[in-house]
């Protein structure tokens, strides 16, 4: 299924082709710090069936081995790499999808990193937009 998606600021473009290997929510702290979020999503494709097709993302040595694409104007995270771990395989930031619910989250991992309120974070109050007196 080709998909389409990029940053928020529209500099950097990618499409990719053919079925996901999974999708999963990753609650480790290299993902947290640099998302800036409690979680983050990827979705993981072979590596060949990701193409950038506008711009040029910047590359950032998260690790020894992981390799971290960012839009340099506007920093949005796009993808990962680490072909030490998962050699041929890339992983999207799946939130940066043109249609993110397209494919639907299998798992979490990294759970032993988690941020503890995350565990039940789904069961707090939960508001079309901002509550009420906002």
């Amino acid at each position: 299924m080709p998909m389409s998606g990029g940053c928020h600021c529209g500099a950097i473009r990618y499409t990719v082709s053919g079925e996901p290997i999974s999708h999963a929510l990753c609650h480790c702290g290299d993902c947290r710090r640099h998302a800036g979020a409690p979680m983050v999503g990827w979705t993981m494709f072979p590596a060949d069936a990701v193409k950038i097709v506008q711009g040029a993302p910047k590359v950032y040595a998260s690790s020894e081995h992981g390799r971290r694409h960012f839009c340099p104007d506007c920093g949005t995270g796009l993808l990962y790499a680490n072909d030490h771990v998962l050699p041929g395989i890339i992983d999207v930031q799946s939130a940066t999808l043109d249609d993110p619910d397209a494919i639907p989250a299998r798992v979490h991992i990294q759970v032993a990193e988690r941020i503890s309120w995350m565990e039940r974070a789904h069961e707090l109050p939960t508001f079309d937009r901002f509550p009420p007196g906002s």
